[in-house]
C-alpha cells in the first residue's frame, strides 16, 4: 500500500485514529481527519502535529460526504459504523476504505496469534500473552486490547510474536490479515445495532481464518455449534477445545485438569490453582493453552501462568469485600452472553447492577439465571426500561440514575455472603467514555463505602 502524496482521511480520533495519523504523516501523506467532536477539541487533540506539512485538514461535528469525497483513501477507526452515508459515498466512487489491521497486514511479517469471539477475548489474549512472555518470548500485545496495532508498525517491530485481540469491527475493515494461529472462542448475539442480522455478525468472526494457509492453525470451540460449524469447514489444521468431548488434536476439560491431545501424545495441566471464576474461564484457559503451545510456549511456563494469572481489568475483576459482601467489576460484559457466563460462575446470591446503551439484542436468555441467582436487579442507563420489561418481573427490580447510587443501593440491601456484581449487558456510551471508565467509577464507589478488604 502506497501512501506518499495521497490525501488520506482518518475517521475517528481515538487511540487508533491518532496512531494512524502519526503513521500516515510519517509516510508522507496529506492527512485529513473527520470526527464527531467539536472542531476546537479536535484542534487541541492534534496540536502536537501542528508543524505537519501540508497541514492537517479537519472536519468536526459529523461526517459529511463532501469532506470524505476529497480523499484518495480512508482509514477507519474500529468503532466507526461502516454504514455511514459518507463512507457509502466514497465506496461508490471506488475510494479504498480500510482499518489499522489492513495496514498491519501490509507492513508486518511478524507471526501473529489472534483471538476473536463474542466473549472472553481480552482474558484469553492476556492469558496467552503471559504464557508466551513466561516462556521467554518477546511479544507485542495489542489490537482491541490496549495498544493499537499501529503502535507496532510505528515502533521498531523487534518483537518476535504479535499477540492480538481482534474484534469483528476490525475484521470488517481488512481483507489480507492472516494470523499464524487464530482462536475463535464463541459466537453469541452482539452488535445487532451494527450488523443486519446474527448471520452477518457470525460471518465477520469467521473471516479471521479466510487467509490462513499452509503452516497456519485454528483453535475453535467445539461446544459452540456455530464455531464448530466454522471449524469443520476449514482446510488447515484445526484444534478444537471442549468441556464435553475428548477430541484430538485439541484440549478437553476434566474436573480440575486440562488435557491436551496432540495425536498420540497427551499433556496434562493442573487447574486447581487457576484463580478466575466460572466454567467459561476454564474454557478460555483451554484455548489459551492451545494457542500458546502452537506458538512455541514452554509447557512449564504455561503451567506457571495458569497458577499466577489474576485476570484483566474490568472482566470479573475482584474489587474487594465490605462487611462480608464481595464486589466484582465486570464492566467489560457489554452483551448478554458475557453476563450469562458471569452469572453462571457464582453460587452465592447476587445483587446485579446492569444497563447502559442497548445494542439491539434480547435480554430473554438471562431470565432463568436471573430467577435462580439474582436476588436484586438494579438497572441504570438508557436500556433500563427495556431490561425491566424483559427481566424485571423475575426478581426484585429497581432503577437508579447513577452508577454510584446503584452501588450504594446494592450495599444497603446486601447481606453477608452475597455478591454485588456490575455486569451491564450493554455498552457504556450513554453515561461513560468507555467500559473502563464505567468500571473505574464502580470501583471508586465501592471503596467509598467503607473499609474494603482485599
Amino acid at each position: 500500500m502506497e501512501f506518499q502524496g495521497k490525501k488520506i482521511l482518518v475517521v475517528g480520533l481515538g487511540k487508533t485514529g491518532m496512531a494512524m495519523v502519526s503513521f500516515f504523516l510519517k509516510e508522507g501523506a496529506q492527512v485529513m481527519i473527520s470526527d464527531s467532536r467539536e472542531i476546537s477539541e479536535l484542534k487541541e487533540m492534534v496540536s502536537s502535529f501542528d508543524r505537519s506539512d501540508p497541514p492537517l485538514l479537519l472536519e468536526g461535528e459529523g461526517h459529511s460526504p463532501e469532506f470524505f469525497l476529497k480523499s484518495d483513501m480512508v482509514g477507519v477507526s474500529p468503532g466507526i459504523p461502516l454504514d455511514l452515508p459518507a463512507l457509502k459515498a466514497v465506496r461508490e466512487k471506488g475510494t479504498p476504505v480500510f482499518g489499522e489491521v489492513e495496514i498491519f497486514a501490509d507492513r508486518s511479517l511478524t507471526p501473529v496469534v489472534a483471538v476473536t469471539g463474542t466473549n472472553g477475548k481480552t482474558t484469553t489474549t492476556a492469558l496467552l500473552n503471559e504464557m508466551l512472555v513466561n516462556s521467554g518470548k518477546k511479544t507485542f500485545l495489542g489490537g482491541n486490547i490496549g495498544r493499537p496495532l499501529m503502535d507496532f508498525i510505528l515502533g521498531g517491530q523487534d518483537q518476535e510474536i504479535v499477540v492480538a485481540e481482534i474484534s469483528s469491527f476490525q475484521l470488517d475493515t481488512t481483507t489480507r490479515f492472516s494470523p499464524r494461529v487464530g482462536l475463535l472462542l464463541n459466537i453469541t448475539e452482539d452488535h445487532l445495532d451494527r450488523y443486519s442480522d446474527f448471520q452477518a455478525y457470525a460471518a465477520s468472526k469467521a473471516s479471521l481464518f479466510r487467509n490462513q494457509g499452509e503452516g497456519d492453525a485454528a483453535v475453535v470451540n467445539w461446544d459452540d455449534p456455530i464455531c464448530r460449524s466454522i471449524g469443520e469447514k476449514l482446510s488447515g489444521p484445526v484444534y478444537f477445545f471442549s468441556r464435553t468431548r475428548k477430541i484430538s488434536p485439541g484440549a478437553y476439560l476434566e474436573k480440575k485438569q486440562a488435557l491436551v491431545f496432540w495425536g498420540e501424545h497427551q499433556e496434562t495441566y493442573d487447574l486447581s490453582e487457576f484463580a478466575l471464576p466460572g466454567m467459561h474461564n476454564r474454557e478460555n484457559a483451554l484455548a489459551a493453552i492451545l494457542g500458546a503451545r502452537l506458538m512455541g510456549a514452554d509447557r512449564a511456563a504455561v503451567q506457571k501462568t495458569l497458577e499466577s494469572f489474576r485476570g484483566f481489568g474490568h472482566r470479573l475483576e475482584y474489587v474487594g469485600e465490605v462487611n462480608g459482601v464481595r464486589f466484582y467489576d465486570d464492566s467489560k460484559a457489554t452483551n448478554v452472553g458475557a453476563v450469562f457466563k458471569a452469572l453462571e460462575g457464582f453460587n452465592e446470591p447476587i445483587i446485579l447492577i446492569a444497563g447502559g446503551r442497548d445494542k439491539g439484542g434480547d435480554y430473554y436468555p438471562l431470565q432463568k439465571l436471573i430467577q435462580q441467582k439474582v436476588r436484586i436487579l438494579i438497572l441504570i442507563g438508557e436500556a433500563r426500561e427495556i431490561m425491566r420489561k424483559q427481566l424485571g418481573g423475575l426478581t426484585k427490580t429497581e432503577f437508579t440514575d447513577t452508577l454510584e447510587e446503584a452501588v450504594q443501593r446494592a450495599f444497603d440491601q446486601s447481606r453477608p455472603g452475597e455478591v454485588v456484581l456490575l455486569s451491564p449487558a450493554c455498552s457504556s456510551f450513554d453515561m461513560f467514555r468507555d467500559y473502563a471508565q464505567r468500571g473505574n467509577v464502580f470501583q471508586k464507589a465501592v471503596k467509598e463505602l467503607g473499609k474494603v478488604k482485599p
